[in-house]
C-alpha cells in the first residue's frame, strides 16, 4: 500500500492511526473495490493478552476504532467531493465505539479490517467493521463517528 489513507492526512499524531505517532500502531487503511475500507495490521509479540499468542483486546478495539474513525474521513470528504486531505479540514472522532469479540485473535497472523458505511451524513457517520485473522471472523463492531471542529486541533 503506497498511498493508504493515513498518510493524506497531516498533523495526526493518533496512537493508533497516525503517521507522525513513531511509537504507535501505525495502521495502514485503504479503500475497497465495493466502496468500503480495509486495512491489514502484523501484531507483534508486546500487542499480546494475558496468553501471548493472543491479541489483546484493548489493541483490537484500538485499530477497530482508528480505522473505522479514519474510514469515515475519508467517506467525509469524498461526500464533499474532494480528496483526503485536500481543502479545509474534515475531521472525525469516536461518539461511540462497541465491540463484540467473537473468539481469541491469533498474534501470530496478521489481522483484516473491513469497514463499510450503515449511514453518512455531514456529522455524523455510523460504521460497521469485522476483524478477521485468516478466514476466522474473531470480531464486530459498530462506530459512530462525529465531525469535530477545527478549532480541536489548535
Amino acid at each position: 500500500m503506497d498511498n493508504y489513507l493515513q498518510q493524506q492526512l497531516s498533523g495526526n499524531h493518533c496512537f493508533g492511526c497516525g503517521v507522525d505517532n513513531p511509537q504507535g500502531l501505525q495502521i495502514k487503511s485503504d479503500w475497497a473495490a465495493d466502496d468500503s475500507v480495509e486495512c491489514r495490521f502484523t501484531p507483534e509479540p508486546h500487542h499480546c493478552a494475558g496468553p501471548q499468542k493472543v491479541l489483546n483486546g484493548g489493541i483490537i478495539a484500538t485499530i477497530i476504532d482508528c480505522h473505522c474513525i479514519v474510514a469515515a474521513m475519508a467517506k467525509a470528504y469524498r461526500m464533499a467531493g474532494r480528496e483526503l486531505g485536500e481543502g479545509a479540514r474534515i475531521w472525525f472522532a469516536t461518539g461511540a465505539l462497541e465491540v463484540s469479540y467473537l473468539k481469541p485473535t491469533p498474534i501470530d497472523n496478521d489481522v483484516l479490517l473491513k469497514a463499510r458505511f450503515l449511514d453518512t451524513a455531514e456529522k455524523k457517520i455510523t460504521v460497521a467493521c469485522e476483524l478477521f485473522s485468516g478466514s476466522d471472523l474473531c470480531a464486530t463492531a459498530n462506530v459512530v463517528a462525529v465531525k469535530v471542529p477545527n478549532s480541536w486541533f489548535d
